[in-house]
């Protein structure tokens, strides 16, 4: 039986909040005992820790496209920067069984004094890729990056899209066993991120291993068969992309959200019946401020707009006179939603300026809607009424 390509047992990793040096020179030593020969020294003075993972457990086996995901803070970069051998662990063990090709960050591995071209093979020889192999590689890599103008140009004056498509060219093009990609494609436009989605897809064709980290969970599901939910730098859960997005979305959900600065105190959805309620509580004294204004979108489980609406945009009208401070409410009648868990955005401004723009900051709970269900068909996410004409001809 082949063993896994990448094998992780009892990771953790942690770090010293507040630690700013890491050693002492000589005259470091001398210049704090002239300054207070009884203060303790540094490496004696308790500092707090923070352990930015614990415990984790799992593994990767040859061809796998894995996602990990998880909120900000989670662990998530702490692990691929463990994994691409940026950052030794504290306890535990890493086993990577092929050469790793990272993208962690706009131009990783690349030096801003040597041009494109220069550092194509830099960068392979990093990877441990001989010339024969990276000179293989390089037209496929220019031609997909579409950096050919710029070839002989330092990279120092690559703009940031111009620095990512190359760095990702080179990391997946390049002969690595192991590709692990961080959030970083979200620099490119939505025409690269699509043809980087293809690249990778077609990289674990190849059998190729491919760890990827989003916050893009559109992505993740039709990129990933297999992916980690990190939570608080434990595994909350590894198994199918599904479900591990549907406990990512369970755990981390709020229907209401306060406020502590901002003319916005509060604001809440909810399912009202056969209705949706989307509140907010607003402050908009010393403003220079026109309508208060109460913009949501309704997302499903994967950040795709259902439905959206906006009272400037759409032309609505308020059912009562505003003031500098109150409640407004959007009432969103019988959208006949399926069951299940929703992420709502919101908007709030006067028309001339944002004062609060989130995404997928609230969750919505929808259950029970009134309409005749057909056992477990797969019906869709929305349910639209629909008059059925028959004509005899």
């Amino acid at each position: 039986m082949n063993k896994p390509i990448i094998e992780i047992n009892h990771l953790s990793k942690k770090y010293q909040i507040g630690e700013t040096q890491s050693y002492y020179a000589l005259r470091d030593t001398l210049a704090d005992l002239m300054k207070n020969p009884f203060k303790k020294k540094s490496s004696e003075i308790k500092k707090d820790e923070f352990w930015a993972l614990k415990g984790i457990n799992f593994t990767v086996n040859q061809g796998e496209v894995v996602g990990i995901i998880g909120r900000n803070g989670a662990g998530k970069s702490t692990l691929l920067k463990i994994l691409s051998q940026i950052t030794p662990p504290t306890e535990g063990e890493v086993i990577l069984r092929g050469r790793v090709g990272s993208l962690l960050e706009v131009g990783t591995g690349f030096h801003p004094e040597l041009t494109g071209r220069e550092n194509i093979f830099l960068n392979g020889a990093i990877l441990g890729m001989k010339r024969t192999e990276v000179k293989k590689k390089f037209d496929e890599i220019v031609d997909f990056a579409g950096v050919e103008k710029f070839l002989d140009m330092p990279m120092k004056r690559y703009s940031s899209g111009m620095y990512m498509r190359l760095a990702f060219a080179v990391a997946a093009h390049l002969e690595t066993e192991i590709l692990i990609v961080d959030e970083v494609l979200a620099v490119g436009d939505a025409e690269f991120q699509k043809k980087c989605l293809g690249k990778m897809g077609d990289v674990a064709k190849e059998g190729r291993t491919v760890l990827f980290v989003s916050h893009n969970m559109t992505m993740i599901q039709n990129l990933c068969k297999r992916s980690a939910l990190l939570n608080k730098g434990r595994i909350f859960f590894y198994g199918s992309t599904h479900d591990a997005i549907s406990k990512y979305q369970k755990n981390h959900r709020s229907s209401k959200i306060k406020f502590t600065s901002g003319p916005l105190k509060w604001i809440s959805a909810k399912q009202d019946g056969d209705d949706i309620l989307i509140s907010a509580e607003y402050i908009m004294e010393g403003l220079d401020s026109g309508i208060p204004c109460l913009g949501y979108a309704i997302n499903d489980n994967l950040g795709q707009t259902i439905c959206s609406s906006n009272p400037l945009v759409d032309g609505h009208k308020y059912s009562y006179e505003y003031t500098c401070s109150g409640r407004i409410e959007a009432i969103i009648s019988q959208p006949k939603l399926m069951d299940g868990i929703y992420m709502v955005s919101i908007w709030f401004g006067d028309g001339a300026m944002d004062y609060v723009s989130l995404q997928n900051c609230i969750s919505l709970d929808i259950s029970n809607m009134k309409f005749r269900h057909m056992g477990d068909r797969d019906l869709g996410i929305v349910h639209p009424t629909t008059k059925w004409v028959y004509k005899k001809i």
